[in-house]
């Protein structure tokens, strides 16, 4: 009784203290910053974090202060930042944080605008970015392991980062006159392992970095927060719109009774992935827990804000399985992409002032400068084939990737001479990362995409020796799991398959095509209407009267990327979700303008339109599906063991009578908990091994599911093991005409000792699908199946 009384009254004092942070966060003097007892106290007071997310390398430098304006006017009193080391140290040794890279620079104008700054330095953080902040060059150590003691030069390498860190922004801590009142100690790392050690050194070394006064935090999820202890340090919780705000931190509260709670990350909406639905959030259900935080007297931070977009090669990719993330950083945020302020925008905005201070007030929406303009068509007239200009080339015994080679992005291409056959054989690429061309004798034959696991194409029979062409075409480094040792090109051996004979290729030469790091101007460029064979660049010129943002259609494109005047405004995929590109007013001329625009494959007529706002148009795959005019036979099958879930949230763990050995499974949700649903939903699924511990789902593939929505949301049966507890696997709902049972069926890629499993539910306010009674079988064959 005596702990809640003490939390209720840091309440009230949190409501009724007459406290402007406006006047605090000008004043240069030297202030206080702590996690206290059920609260944080500013200078001595209690203080409840209202945080919006930036990243300003998303975000054209000459829109820094206009989004932070912006927030602001949304009601919030700090800006929280991710800083990206592989983005100030893109060489070993070399930091920039000069012009777009000038973090200080940012955290100063915060400062000028009345607000206080959360710093988030890594050296992991996520964000859906490149190898989530890793830089590429520790690919180049064969046996790197990251986030991990273990691994000296890991080790050494961030320790150097974060005292280049410090060095930029310790002197603005809030004890030292700045406005830094917080910075994280890694990133979600229960998600990835539990070694308190790791995380105390990661600690230890941002203090010795400068951070020796500032309050340090740490970020995991309701589900993993006790996976390891962190002494010094204060404890956040991150989770999504709608979230059922008591029971994410019912755990948290009887580990932690004194601890101040704070939503470190408010998911506002989610991010995109190439070929999956756009992806968006019901205001309603989000400011239903952002009122109840607001209610509790909860710190939050708004993850994103505004989420801009990650321009050039910097978007990342979720495994397993395999899911590049889109250009667009869009986030269905409450600041657009472009700047511009949406009906969740104002839905905070009016929420925020039934919880101001006395003496606080929030500032108008400013008039921002942001105008989206369309442009005339822009014809490009020129193009270079890269099969036209290939570099010198590497010669090697076997394909390797092409961070062996000393290349962080763009293109690899593997060339070798095949026999004569008479017959058709079978091509093997091992691990192809990430989208693979093949050409035979310059004759294109087909891709193999990481995406859906494809390793294997069809060669044609062949008189004489002849010429295969490899071409690999990178996107986003894995930013998140155990997978994140995610090299590019070729990481494994080629094969061709003599009927029962496997012969792995040999005598490589290797082409490296960094692309936009890589001198444009040195290749041969032709005027020639005739299509390209094979992956091109096509440039052009264009000109405006006067400059303002817009967007670029890519509608009718391939897949490539696309620099306007020096600066690369990201990939395009004809899969969508998005089909334009961001361009801001910035990086834009009065006058001619140049453009440049990598296909890999051929375009009649490059022309590139625009766009007022952005266009969303997913190209459904079939192949996302993972049930094709069959259904599972379960008639002949023995559970391992059947029973009944709980009606309540969190991890469900379930033991079998005896463990089992088995590749594959299936999970057969007989019923919901609501008698009328018809639906399945689950988001996440964890095998337990013979040991207690939960086993690894690198190998894991789905291979049947009876039912998946993956056109008006991203729910297909593979979320189940993605480790985003906010993405789930839904059934399609059809009115009662997709009723139960539902089953998943996953190749576990070997065979594995299983002595239970972990389900669970989705962690909204919703309770649609959840599972009741159930059916869980093992076996080392695959199942049976008959056809529709």
């Amino acid at each position: 009784m005596m702990k809640n009384f003490k939390r209720f009254l840091c309440y009230v004092i949190v409501f009724f203290t007459a406290f402007s942070y406006q006047t605090h966060a000008q004043v240069g003097a030297e202030q206080t910053f702590i996690a206290s007892d059920n609260c944080f106290r500013l200078n001595g007071q209690p203080f409840v974090v209202r945080a919006a997310e930036l990243h300003y390398p998303r975000i054209p430098k000459a829109k820094w202060e206009e989004r932070i304006r912006l927030c602001k006017a949304m009601g919030m009193n700090t800006i929280c930042i991710y800083l990206f080391w592989n983005l100030h140290e893109q060489q070993e040794g070399v930091y920039n944080f000069e012009g777009q890279n000038n973090v200080a620079e940012f955290v100063k104008l915060i400062k000028k605008n009345g607000m206080y700054c959360i710093v988030r330095p890594g050296p992991y953080v996520c964000a859906e970015w490149d190898m989530g902040g890793l830089p590429w060059w520790l690919l180049k150590k064969e046996d790197i392991k990251v986030r991990s003691l273990e691994d000296k030069f890991f080790m050494e390498s961030a320790g150097r980062y974060l005292k280049r860190v410090g060095k930029e922004l310790s002197g603005l801590q809030i004890q030292k006159g700045g406005n830094i009142i917080m910075v994280q100690v890694e990133n979600e790392y229960g998600v990835f392992g539990k070694d308190s050690k790791y995380m105390g050194t990661i600690r230890d070394l941002i203090r010795d970095s400068g951070f020796d006064k500032v309050q340090l935090f740490r970020c995991d999820w309701a589900s993993n927060f006790d996976r390891y202890q962190l002494d010094g340090v204060a404890s956040t919780l991150n989770f999504g719109a709608g979230s059922n705000v008591d029971e994410q931190f019912k755990k948290f509260k009887q580990v932690n009774p004194k601890a101040p709670l704070m939503c470190s990350e408010y998911w506002t909406g989610w991010f995109d992935q190439w070929g999956r639905p756009h992806e968006t959030r019901n205001i309603d259900t989000f400011i239903g827990s952002l009122k109840d935080m607001l209610d509790k007297g909860i710190s939050f931070s708004l993850y994103m804000a505004h989420g801009g977009t990650s321009f050039g090669q910097w978007a990342g990719a979720n495994s397993p399985p395999y899911a590049p993330t889109v250009t667009s950083y869009d986030y269905d945020a409450p600041i657009t992409e472009a700047g511009i302020p949406t009906d969740k925008f104002y839905a905070i905005r009016t929420l925020m002032q039934n919880y101001l201070n006395p003496g606080e007030s929030i500032p108008e929406v400013p008039k921002t400068d942001s105008s989206i303009v369309k442009l005339s068509d822009i014809t490009l007239t020129s193009k270079s084939v890269l099969f036209d200009n290939l570099p010198k080339p590497i010669i090697s015994n076997e394909v390797r990737p092409m961070e062996y080679f000393g290349q962080g992005w763009g293109s690899i291409l593997y060339r070798t001479t095949i026999e004569a056959s008479s017959e058709e054989r079978k091509l093997e690429i091992d691990a192809v990362h990430d989208y693979a061309m093949i050409y035979l004798d310059g004759k294109y034959l087909g891709k193999l995409d990481r995406r859906f696991g494809e390793k294997t194409i069809t060669l044609p029979s062949v008189s004489n020796k002849a010429t295969l062409d490899i071409y690999v075409e990178t996107t986003g480094r894995v930013n998140y799991g155990k997978e994140i040792i995610d090299r590019k090109g070729i990481t494994s051996k080629v094969s061709i398959f003599h009927g029962q004979n496997k012969v792995e290729l040999a005598n490589w030469k290797i082409y490296l095509f960094p692309l936009f790091t890589m001198n444009i101007d040195k290749l041969s460029f032709k005027e020639d209407k005739n299509p390209a064979k094979g992956p091109a660049l096509y440039k052009g010129t264009f000109s405006v009267k006067e400059t303002a943002d817009t967007f670029l259609d890519l509608g009718g494109w391939g897949k490539g990327m696309v620099v306007v005047n020096g600066h690369n405004l990201g990939r395009f995929w004809k899969i969508g979700p998005t089909q334009t590109l961001f361009l801001p007013e910035s990086w834009l001329k009065k006058g001619t303008n140049s453009i440049v625009v990598y296909d890999i494959y051929p375009k009649e007529k490059p022309i590139v339109k625009s766009s007022v706002k952005p266009i969303y148009e997913v190209v459904i795959d079939s192949s996302y599906l993972h049930r094709r005019n069959e259904h599972i036979d379960l008639s002949k099958a023995t559970p391992a063991i059947e029973g009944t879930l709980p009606d309540a949230q969190g991890w469900k763990s379930i033991s079998l009578n005896s463990p089992v050995s088995g590749r594959y499974i299936c999970f057969e949700a007989l019923n919901s908990q609501d008698k009328n649903d018809v639906t399945t939903s689950v988001a996440e699924f964890e095998l337990i091994g013979s040991e207690g511990k939960v086993l690894a789902t690198t190998l894991w593939k789905v291979v049947y599911a009876d039912s998946e929505e993956i056109t008006s949301a991203t729910n297909s049966a593979d979320k189940i093991f993605d480790k985003q507890e906010s993405v789930i696997w839904q059934t399609v709902r059809k009115g009662g005409k997709s009723p139960h049972p539902h089953q998943v069926v996953i190749d576990l890629g070997e065979s594995v000792l299983i002595s239970g499993f972990k389900i669970l539910p989705r962690s909204d306010n919703k309770k649609t699908g959840n599972v009741k009674d159930f059916r869980f079988y093992a076996q080392q064959q695959p199942f049976s199946f008959v056809k529709d």
